[in-house]
């Protein structure tokens, strides 16, 4: 960027218009910092932090950088997952005195995924304020950029780490029609893509975002069925941090019919045939007679 170029922009008229916003004393700010390129930070974070009294951050070196980066020195509190109890009560004593303080976690928006929420349900619960500055958010980015056409999206965040619970977690998604977003980390990224083979059907779409607003950003997109080798392909593709999105479920597919015998399963442990028949049927919207045949049989397999 020429200086010319850099001095327009420094003259633009909403550059002054963030200043001029008005910002609460005694308020918790939830502030959304980028995921990778520093430059999609917005100009109502920036000022946020400029103005505030204090930054409870996740780590207050990846926080110092960022602050660094645009002129900024504030006083940092950690503010992290082992902690967040301890910080709320702090942080309300302050607040309590008017001060402002601004919460940031080390990428995108806190609370998601991310250290925050337990602070910010403290601070309310004191009958404090919270205001929302919305920014960055990988989730929603990866999304944006998927084509997976559907109106609904179901957040997973991270998978557990152990396999067996990490299957049952996916196993309860089966038959979500809505597109599924996992986080996951670089080192378990091939187990996360074995586990999700395991589990939905391999002609389901997913879509890898990696890396996302960073130098090497990737994002692709295959049948389930191609994800393995996709991933192996490359080694450089087990570094970087993921969102993977799926496909959810199509109405009428298998998925439907996994879910309904999982669901009359549990069922039967507690209930007579007829009620679990019953009650599955409220809960899936399939007939109670085609239920209750199926019962009879899971229960006759069970004897």
């Amino acid at each position: 960027m020429t200086d010319i170029q850099s001095s327009q922009i420094a003259q633009l008229p909403v550059i002054g218009e963030a200043a001029l916003q008005s910002y609460p004393t005694a308020t918790l700010y939830i502030v959304a910092t980028p995921i990778g390129n520093v430059t999609d930070i917005s100009l109502r974070a920036l000022q946020v932090l400029a103005l505030v009294d204090a930054v409870a951050c996740e780590d207050t070196r990846n926080t110092g950088n960022l602050m660094t980066r645009f002129g900024l020195s504030k006083p940092m509190i950690a503010a992290h997952q082992h902690n967040e109890r301890e910080v709320a009560e702090k942080l309300i004593t302050r607040l309590l005195k008017g001060e402002r303080i601004a919460l940031v976690s080390d990428a995108g928006t806190p609370g998601v995924s991310d250290p925050g929420a337990r602070i910010v349900d403290a601070v309310r619960a004191a009958g404090l304020r919270v205001l929302p500055l919305p920014g960055a958010s990988a989730a929603i980015t990866a999304l944006s950029a998927s084509g997976l056409v559907n109106d609904r999206f179901y957040f997973v965040g991270f998978l557990p780490a152990k396999a067996k619970q990490r299957e049952n977690a996916l196993l309860e998604l089966l038959a979500v029609p809505a597109t599924l977003v996992f986080y996951e980390a670089p080192h378990r990224i091939l187990d996360c893509v074995e586990a999700l083979i395991g589990v939905f059907e391999p002609t389901r779409q997913v879509v890898f975002a990696r890396e996302l607003t960073k130098l090497f950003e990737e994002i692709h997109r295959c049948p389930l069925a191609e994800a393995l080798a996709w991933v192996k392909a490359d080694a450089h593709r087990e570094k970087g941090e993921y969102v993977v999105l799926l496909e959810g479920a199509v109405a009428g597919s298998d998925a439907d019919e996994l879910e309904a015998e999982r669901i009359l399963n549990i069922l039967l442990a507690e209930c007579s045939v007829k009620q679990a028949a019953s009650l599955a049927a409220q809960i899936t919207g399939r007939k109670k007679n085609a239920l209750y045949e199926r019962a009879l049989a899971i229960k006759g397999e069970q004897a």
